[in-house]
């Protein structure tokens, strides 16, 4: 998102550079100072060099000072907020959470408008802070590399190896289908190694491949051949492996509570949306299997509805430079 908004501005003709904060997540003093630091900048000029504009991302990068700011969010610092409760509390991490609140909200009032990369991140930011947004798509990274090819017996998910992507789920299901069908994980992360003990103790090692990291070329490729795409994780904010697999043509399963997938995946249209529940994700996967010819139609059907919603670099470069 960040590398292809500098970009599309390049080649819109306009001088550009990113300015990043390094982020320690695990340290709450860390987070406190760094949001300190941030207000404290004056993102005017630099080196006498005058800066017409500022467009903010992330936390806490959009607290910088500068009176023509645009906010593009891609997050909030999420356990603040949505996943508050379901992080370990403590006084100190009670402290920042009101503290993170209550300058989100100051700040929030100095920007000239506020865009979002999705109806998901909308919603949040209502629901939590009272702020109306935009929401402002964009296309994921070399989308004209993506194609499709007659499919192969496996299911594919990629992503990192974490909870809230929730691969679990698609292993789990993996048990209770009853086609020859595979199901083939890229990706590395935190949880690599639980993964790995999961399929031991269900002895799915027949079934379910964890690829590790894969080259861009074989990613491309997984996507061509694949069944279906798996994408069910929970309250994804965008989530560019739903729009990926619809470049690819290929249908998509996701999950009822898996937030930014459920703004692209039309159910029995161009996917299926379910419950949670390995054994709903089982009984989908044995339908595509059993109604390839329908599943392609599906794929198809979810690539043209992405074409249709004209997402692209233009249209969101045009969108935060209006006045």
């Amino acid at each position: 998102m960040t590398n292809g908004l500098k970009k599309a501005l390049m080649d819109h003709g306009h001088n550009t550079d990113i300015v990043r904060f390094p982020f320690n997540f695990c340290s709450n003093r860390f987070i406190s100072a760094l949001m300190d630091y941030c207000i404290g900048q004056d993102f005017e000029s630099f080196n006498g060099q005058v800066i017409d504009r500022v467009i903010a991302l992330q936390f806490p990068a959009y607290y910088v000072q500068h009176p023509e700011k645009i906010l593009w969010l891609m997050h909030q610092h999420r356990t603040a907020y949505d996943l508050y409760e379901r992080t370990k509390a403590c006084p100190e991490k009670g402290a920042l959470q009101k503290k993170i609140a209550a300058c989100d909200n100051r700040e929030f009032t100095r920007f000239s408008s506020i865009f979002t990369m999705c109806r998901n991140i909308s919603k949040r930011l209502y629901t939590f802070n009272n702020i109306k947004s935009t929401p402002l798509y964009h296309p994921p990274a070399d989308e004209d590399r993506f194609y499709c090819k007659e499919s192969y017996d496996y299911i594919f998910f990629p992503s990192r190896l974490e909870l809230l992507k929730r691969q679990d789920l698609l292993i789990k299901a993996m048990s209770y289908t009853r086609s020859p069908v595979m199901a083939v994980i890229s990706g590395e992360g935190g949880q690599k190694h639980h993964f790995m003990q999961l399929i031991e103790s269900l002895h799915l090692k027949h079934k379910v491949c964890l690829t590790g990291h894969v080259a861009e070329a074989e990613k491309y490729r997984l996507y061509a051949r694949s069944l279906a795409v798996f994408f069910g994780p929970y309250d994804e904010d965008y989530g560019y492996i739903t729009l990926e697999a619809m470049l690819s043509s290929k249908p998509v399963v996701t999950c009822r509570d898996s937030g930014g997938p459920l703004e692209f995946v039309v159910d029995r249209e161009t996917g299926f949306v379910v419950e949670p529940d390995p054994v709903q994700i089982a009984q989908k996967i044995d339908w595509l299997y059993d109604n390839r010819h329908k599943a392609k139609q599906m794929g198809e059907a979810g690539k043209q509805s992405y074409l249709k919603k004209n997402i692209n670099w233009n249209t969101v470069v045009e969108k935060l430079l209006q006045r």
